[in-house]
């Protein structure tokens, strides 16, 4: 007897992540507030992840601490967020934002490219020049974090709010479905 498994494109799988991170942050113990600024951390956060080498991640939990917001709802959003492919696609036009508020040129050592046998040895020059090119776009990436953070925040505590009134008119409609059986046994 064989077992007929469902084989889900992409998109489907991509869909139906995207549906259980939602559900599991809906559901996620703390109220709103701490739900929303929990989610709103690590989405914006997630913009940061690629023009911070990932050296963000240290923060992370601390950051959220701090705030006093909620660490699953956090993690879901920065997952969401790595889902998005946002990152990926606003890392050019957050170097030209960058650019534009920080407009002069980062030129620290030689313009040499990047070269592992050179850092081995000691020459962190290329490091240096190498993070230093990436403050660009580590500004701009910070600035798209905050707006897409504030956002985020927003639209998840409307649809917590949401979920949770729909909860209570489901579990009203039941306890009163169960009170007309009862009563329809009692007569």
């Amino acid at each position: 007897m064989s077992i007929k498994q469902n084989k889900y494109n992409f998109f489907q799988r991509l869909g139906r992540a995207f549906k259980l991170n939602f559900l599991k942050l809906l559901r996620s113990p703390g109220g709103a507030k701490k739900v929303s600024l929990g989610f709103a951390i690590g989405f914006g956060l997630e913009m940061l992840v690629i023009s911070s080498a990932s050296l963000i991640y240290i923060l992370f939990v601390p950051i959220v601490r701090l705030a006093k917001g909620s660490l699953p709802a956090s993690i879901i959003g920065n997952v969401i967020g790595k889902l998005t492919l946002l990152p990926v696609l606003l890392l050019p036009f957050a170097r030209k934002l960058g650019k534009l508020i920080l407009p002069m040129k980062v030129k620290l050592g030689d313009n040499g490219s990047f070269s592992f046998n050179r850092l081995l040895h000691g020459d962190f020059h290329s490091l240096v020049s190498l993070i230093h090119g990436g403050v660009h776009a580590l500004i701009g990436m910070t600035i798209f974090g905050i707006i897409l953070g504030v956002i985020s925040y927003f639209i998840v505590h409307y649809f917590y709010e949401k979920e949770r009134i729909n909860r209570l008119k489901r579990r009203r409609t039941r306890s009163e479905i169960r009170i007309k059986r009862i009563n329809k046994n009692f007569i």
